[in-house]
């Protein structure tokens, strides 16, 4: 059953609006479908009820391709954080990240008016004026849904397109993680999606560079037991670490997958476990402890850590530790390894 957004909840949301001009919503540094999605919705939402103009911001690049025919789908004026000036505008908000997870561009002495997350909440979050997290939910598309609806708003077809792609995509096509209200969201949706457009997302053509990033996570790939470890080493498109986790996670002797690569001067990971019975993200906040950020839901989970001075023998330093850390969290043999692709 649809779940309604109760209306002091959207008294107190329009609330925020109310004599606004100009909204920054901020995404997480490298925005997935569920992020584009939601920030398309919340920027319908405050267009129509409040009039006020909006601006979408992150503060790295798209790198997946079906990421990049989503917002060229959704007319997405996607802006850097670098190009963009705070002062410009009397409201910002965040979805699907939050202040002080690391994986974004606000400055951290920023506090947002508006949060909309599906992640664990965040102790900053709390200072905001508006925040709604929900880290049952298997995506932020499904929360922003249930707002559009919750407003009388009936979303065009790209929008709709995109939030049921937005659900699909971060749910694993309502597999892990997702609940009732991904469901139901979908199942609203479904009807007045373009289906066409579903499947070129989902197909785009992958430019060559992808098959050569792909072949370097198999080959550096390391089963220990139940975990399998890889390193893509330097990159210039972050989404391929999560993309390989998550294909090394289908290897059938794996219960957790971890890639990690250096995107600038930052140790970019992406954690994948089996079941919902796992926790990664309390895995990966350990992992990262004292040295970056990270976290995320049972089965899915990122972190970052900053690398002030990426020399390669700090950086072969910190792959020991992190690898040793993460076999131990995960009671994994650490002396005995082999190599999943034989070279």
């Amino acid at each position: 059953m649809f779940r309604k957004i109760r209306k002091k909840k959207l008294d107190s949301f329009k609330s925020i609006l109310s004599g606004r001009h100009n909204m920054l919503i901020v995404l997480q540094d490298f925005p997935d479908p569920d992020a584009i999605a939601a920030a398309s919705a919340l920027k319908e939402i405050a267009n129509t009820i409040g009039n006020v103009q909006c601006s979408v911001a992150c503060g790295g690049v798209l790198g997946r391709a079906e990421n990049r025919m989503l917002v060229r789908y959704l007319d997405l004026n996607l802006l850097s954080t670098d190009q963009v000036m705070l002062a410009d505008f009397d409201v910002v908000a965040m979805v699907d990240t939050q202040p002080g997870t690391g994986n974004n561009s606000l400055p951290v002495d920023v506090i947002p008016d508006i949060v909309i997350d599906h992640h664990p909440i965040r102790r900053a979050t709390r200072s905001s004026a508006f925040y709604d997290i929900r880290s049952k939910y298997g995506s932020t598309s499904t929360i922003l849904y249930e707002y559009v609806v919750s407003f009388g708003l009936t979303p065009d077809t790209k929008l709709t397109t995109a939030l049921l792609y937005g659900i699909r995509s971060d749910t694993n096509d309502l597999g892990a993680e997702s609940i009732q209200a991904d469901i139901d969201a979908s199942i609203a949706l479904y009807p007045a999606a373009n289906k066409k457009m579903l499947g070129r997302i989902q197909t785009e053509r992958l430019p060559k560079e992808y098959f050569q990033m792909l072949t370097l996570g198999l080959q550096n790939a390391r089963s220990y037991g139940p975990c399998v470890v890889s390193s893509i080493g330097s990159i210039n498109n972050p989404d391929m670490i999560g993309e390989i986790a998550d294909l090394l996670l289908r290897n059938e002797e794996s219960s957790w997958a971890l890639c990690y690569g250096i995107y600038g001067k930052k140790m970019l990971l992406s954690l994948r476990a089996l079941d919902t019975k796992y926790d990664a993200g309390r895995v990966m906040h350990k992992l990262v402890y004292k040295y970056g950020t990270g976290g995320g839901h049972n089965v899915m989970a990122g972190g970052q850590i900053p690398l002030p001075s990426a020399t390669p023998e700090s950086i072969r330093r910190l792959e020991r530790h992190i690898i040793k850390k993460f076999l131990k969290l995960t009671n994994a043999p650490r002396d005995k390894w082999e190599r999943l692709v034989s070279l």
